[in-house]
């Protein structure tokens, strides 16, 4: 499964940006999705993830409502709506792919064999 990240760039503080993650030529449909990001000089650390299933949401300890995941099964393609952006948000944000099934291990890494190769999100104040 090779995945592909996109949307982000340079944004000022206070504002929304929708990230997007395609899987060209293969359905995610025995997967869920997730996205992780990664602050300069800071480990990588979950946001949230989708089953791509049935939809169903998760998120980590720090979106505080913030972070919005969905996906479309038509266009293959899953989201993540950021809003009321802050500088801290500022990094790299990468989607990955799983076929856990279990919810508990979305939040770690190791959960998914496949990663895309990250977005770059910048926050300005």
């Amino acid at each position: 499964v090779q995945l592909q990240a996109s949307g982000g760039g340079l944004v000022q503080a206070g504002n929304s940006l929708t990230l997007s993650c395609t899987s060209p030529g293969r359905p995610f449909s025995r997967y869920a999705m997730g996205w992780f990001r990664q602050a300069p000089g800071k480990e990588r650390e979950f946001v949230a993830a989708i089953t791509w299933s049935s939809g169903l949401p998760y998120y980590g300890d720090t979106p505080q409502g913030r972070f919005t995941i969905s996906r479309d099964s038509t266009t293959n393609t899953g989201y993540l709506h950021v809003a009321g952006l802050k500088p801290e948000d500022t990094g790299v944000y990468f989607c990955a792919a799983t076929n856990e099934y279990n919810s508990l291990y979305y939040s770690s890494q190791a959960s998914y064999p496949y990663w895309g190769q990250g977005t770059q999100v910048t926050v300005s104040s």
